[in-house]
């Protein structure tokens, strides 16, 4: 009986980094790189096209949707795509964003080619996959506001001041689009729903 293929997308802003993904990836039999992308739209467009059973993701990408937005995005729209983050950070908040947004996995750049393959294994079997660093940080108690980018926060301090989205764009030179973005992301991460109650929160954990 045949071995599966696993149709693997690297999406990833440097073609340096994805060219020596696909030499490294390329050697596993079982492994098959079927698209690239550098920025969330060419990583939805992707997607739409052709089959893809697991993306690896970076959080640095192109234009302003990051790879923990991105990959929310996925988890929503095509559910049936695992997602392994493949990040040069070790940031507590970088990881716990990225397990809530739906990743399947974290695993930092410079591991070593076996883990990241092991990583990919583990992953498209059901599992879920964490360097052991990393796994050590997943059980310390976070903040909610911890949850939060460094941009989400700044959107936060305008919204505690009860700033409109086209107030808060002009201020952080963003599109009004961006901002929305970022404030549906706030309540997402924070289990919010209500514009008072998010305003609440901000002020109560003094992000004024």
């Amino acid at each position: 009986m045949p071995e599966t293929i696993t149709r693997i997308m690297l999406v990833d802003d440097h073609p340096l980094v994805r060219d020596g993904l696909r030499a490294r990836l390329e050697a596993v039999p079982t492994f098959a790189i079927v698209a690239e992308a550098s920025s969330a739209d060419e990583a939805l467009q992707r997607a739409e096209q052709q089959p893809i059973d697991l993306i690896l993701m970076d959080i640095n990408l192109r234009g302003s949707i990051n790879g923990i937005d991105l990959t929310a995005r996925f988890h929503v729209s095509f559910p049936e795509i695992a997602v392994l983050i493949l990040s040069m950070h070790d940031k507590t908040e970088y990881l716990m964003q990225s397990v809530q947004a739906g990743a399947r996995g974290y695993v930092l750049k410079d591991a070593p080619g076996k883990d990241i393959v092991q990583a990919i294994e583990t992953v498209i079997s059901g599992g879920m996959y964490y360097s052991a660093a990393l796994a050590q940080k997943l059980a310390r108690p976070m903040t909610p506001g911890q949850l939060l980018t460094v941009r989400e926060r700044q959107v936060l301090q305008h919204i505690a001041n009860g700033e409109s989205n086209k107030q808060i764009a002009r201020e952080l030179d963003l599109s009004v689009r961006t901002v929305e973005t970022h404030r549906l992301n706030i309540k997402r991460k924070l289990d919010i729903d209500g514009q008072a109650e998010l305003i609440k929160f901000a002020v109560e954990n003094n992000f004024r």
